[in-house]
Order: structure tokens, then C-alpha cells, then sequence
């Protein structure tokens, strides 16, 4: 559920994206062509080379460091620069890489420049970790590589974002809207309704771990929720364990309010209440990838009701996230109902309760 705007509709923009494979690479960045922006977005852009991977973690010239609150294993090169982060207990890893920019012209003139690349490890980090096998070979393939990461797929969903297809034909990835229009909406309801998963964005049914099948409603069809869209990025992309509901199995929950409860990975800023009052004093803390959880609207009790991706600094130093939303109709860095910042006393910002690292 998502905050009520006066702007009701998404404005329609012109112009089409061009799909620009980089050279030697499985990884593909979206780029616009001058002539046909329009207000699409800019959906990735890399500025620089990998950085050289070669013995990362070998020899005298890479060091390990441990540190506190979240326990986490930071490795630093030779400078002292942090070339990734673990955190105990989670598999989301922070890996330094070519630089991105990540912007959304039709509804923002945020910037997101980063140098971070979110991925999902095999499994959960613990102290010592480096050593292990599994991770040695994981490292050695992710590290320095341009292969599609947490943001390039989260991005693959946002306003004029192209459609990829799978071998089936079955259109996986492209722009999605946050769930059908509600007739009851004039009556004081919601403008779309909700509880739009990504079965219902692949209009598939789909049979989760525990042996459950949700079948895809015909009127969602290439819409995603704000946790939806989490589930999209974590669970049906990057392979994340999920849950069919809040309630029943292991992995990541249905919903926003299930998200934020679970056992499901490290509580980086832990979840004090709803009120306002229980505003996080702070959000240094938080890591790009992490899953950032609001309470916006007073209907839903004692629930949490949004949840995002922190997405890190933007061009003007604000820390900025990317969710679904109803009044952008899709996933969205912007600022229609609301700007998306963590910082300052905005919408959001004064709505954070929590935050996770999966």
C-alpha cells in the first residue's frame, strides 16, 4: 500500500530504448538515444573498466578486516578502499565495481552514480567465510564482472524499461505497472489494488518450495506490488528462497509487513514499532541492496505497508530508494507520492520504521 498522491496518473512519454550490449560481456546496459528521450529513463550507464580482479584477497596487497554492528568482513585493497562487504548472516554482497548511473528523467532529477554491485551469494556469510571453497569460486566469478546484478535487474522493471523474453517466449522482464485500476476507488479505496506477485506479472501459476500453487490472475498480468517487486528482484531473478504467504515455510514472505518480521536474513535497523516516534535515529547503517520498510498508512494497523531497495547516494548526496508504487504505477527512484528519499524530514523519510539485509 502506498501514499495517495494528487497526481493520479503517469504521464505518457514518447520515445523508446535502445538495448546497447557491452563489448565482450553477457552484461547489457540500457542507454537512450539523444533524439528519443523524452523523459524515458536512463536505466544503466557504465563509465569505466572493471576493476582488475586478478589474486583479490591473495598476497600482501588485499586485507580482511571484521567489523562491528552489523558483524560483517570487509576486504580492503592495499589503499585501504573497500573492494566488498559481508555481513554475518546474510547472502546480499556489496562488491565494488565499474561505475553506474542509474536515473529516471520522467519522474525525478535524482541520480543514482555508483560504483556498488548487489549480489546474491550462494550462501549465508559467516566469520571465516573467505576461506571456504564456495566462496573462493563465487568471488572469482562475480568479482570485477559486468554480468547483470540486484539494481541492473530491478531496473529491468521500471518506467519504458524494454521487454526481455525467455526461451519460451514468456515476457520475464519489462516495464511493469503496480496492479489494475479499482472501481471502488471513487468510494475512498485504494487507486489500483494491491497483492499483485510476480506469477501474476509472468500470467503463470507458480508452485513455490512447500508444494503450493498460486495461480496468476488474468487482471494483473505484467503488474508487481511494492513487495511484489522485491520478490521479482530477490526470489524469481536472483533465486532467493520465497514463501507462497507470510505464514507458512521458510524464505522471503508475501508481504511487506511479513518481510520486515521474518527470520529472513540480518535486521540492520530492527523494527521498534510503528509510530512516529519509532523513526530510526539514524540510517548510516544502511548498505546498498538493503530492503528499507515503511508504515504510510494508518488503515493497515499495526502493519508495516511498503517496503524498497536502498539504492545509495545520489548525484546531490540524498539516499535514495526504488520500490512500486501506485501513484508511479510500476517501480520507481521518483517523486510522485512522495520523493524517495531517506534523508530530511519527507514523506519517506519520516515513514522508514526498519531495514533488512537478506
Amino acid at each position: 500500500m502506498t501514499a495517495k498522491s494528487k497526481s493520479r496518473t503517469r504521464p505518457v512519454l514518447h520515445g523508446a530504448t535502445v538495448i546497447a550490449l557491452l563489448a565482450g560481456s553477457a552484461y547489457f546496459t540500457v542507454e537512450l538515444r539523444k533524439e528519443e528521450q523524452a523523459g524515458a529513463p536512463a536505466i544503466q550507464a557504465v563509465t569505466d573498466k572493471p576493476v582488475d580482479s586478478g589474486a583479490v584477497g591473495e598476497g600482501g596487497s588485499q586485507n580482511w578486516e571484521r567489523l562491528k554492528n552489523p558483524a560483517r568482513s570487509v576486504l580492503r585493497d592495499g589503499a585501504g578502499d573497500v573492494l566488498a562487504t559481508f555481513t554475518d548472516g546474510a547472502r546480499t554482497a556489496t562488491l565494488t565495481g565499474p561505475s553506474r548511473t542509474f536515473s529516471e528523467p520522467a519522474n525525478t532529477k535524482s541520480k543514482v552514480v555508483t560504483e556498488n554491485w548487489v549480489r546474491l551469494m550462494p550462501e549465508e556469510w559467516r566469520k571465516g567465510a573467505e576461506r571456504e571453497q564456495w566462496f573462493k569460486e563465487w568471488f572469482k566469478e562475480y568479482y570485477g564482472s559486468e554480468k547483470e546484478d540486484l539494481f541492473a535487474i530491478a531496473f529491468q522493471y521500471g518506467d519504458q524499461a524494454p521487454v526481455k523474453k525467455d526461451v519460451d517466449g514468456t515476457p520475464y522482464a519489462g516495464d511493469a505497472a503496480f496492479g489494475p485500476l479499482n472501481p471502488d476507488s471513487v468510494g475512498g479505496g485504494d487507486l489500483r489494488i494491491e497483492q499483485s506477485d510476480f506469477y501474476d506479472y509472468l500470467g503463470q501459476s507458480y508452485t513455490f518450495r512447500n508444494g503450493t500453487t498460486m495461480a496468476a490472475e488474468p487482471a494483473k498480468y505484467r503488474s508487481i506490488d511494492c513487495s511484489g517487486f522485491i520478490r521479482t528482484v530477490f526470489g524469481y531473478r536472483a533465486r532467493y528462497p520465497l514463501m507462497a504467504t507470510d505464514t507458512f515455510g521458510d524464505g522471503l514472505p508475501r508481504s511487506s509487513n511479513g518481510m520486515a518480521r521474518s527470520d529472513a536474513g540480518v535486521d540492520i535497523i530492527p523494527l521498534k514499532g510503528i509510530g512516529p516516534a519509532d523513526r530510526p535515529s539514524s540510517t548510516d547503517v544502511l548498505q546498498p541492496g538493503d530492503l528499507v520498510f515503511f508504515k504510510l498508512d494508518s488503515r493497515t494497523g499495526q502493519r508495516l505497508d511498503h517496503v524498497g531497495m536502498y539504492l545509495g547516494n545520489d548525484a546531490d548526496g540524498h539516499k535514495i530508494f526504488i520500490s512500486s508504487r501506485e501513484e508511479a504505477n510500476g517501480p520507481t527512484m521518483g517523486d510522485k507520492g512522495g520523493t524517495s528519499r531517506l534523508d530530511g524530514n519527507g514523506f519517506y523519510a519520516s515513514t522508514l520504521r526498519s531495514a533488512k539485509r537478506l
